[in-house]
């Protein structure tokens, strides 16, 4: 209830202050249109960067997974290898 009762004397107060103090409030309302643009443009470039990264690591590693496949085969090649000599071994 306390909340309610703060929260709408803030809100006459900053209706009242507004009112009262236009020119102001438009001075800094057209002080800060700019700076925030600027602000979110550049956030805007920021992420357009790093989802062009993100893209050029997916098409780096899309690439490189026929040679991983190939190691992946040589490795089964290898382990089979093993196992046949591990069961000769055994059977001596």
């Amino acid at each position: 209830m306390k909340t309610l009762i703060g929260g709408a004397i803030a809100a006459a107060l900053g209706l009242i202050g507004i009112v009262v103090w236009w020119p102001q409030f438009l001075m800094v309302l057209a002080g800060t249109i700019p700076v925030m643009l600027l602000l979110g443009g550049a956030l805007a470039i920021y992420l357009g960067f790093d989802e062009i990264k993100d893209t050029w690591k997916e098409e780096d590693t899309t690439e490189s997974s026929p040679t991983n496949d190939d190691e992946v085969e040589k490795y089964k090649k290898e382990i089979n290898e093993l196992k046949d000599e591990i069961e000769s071994l055994k059977k001596e």
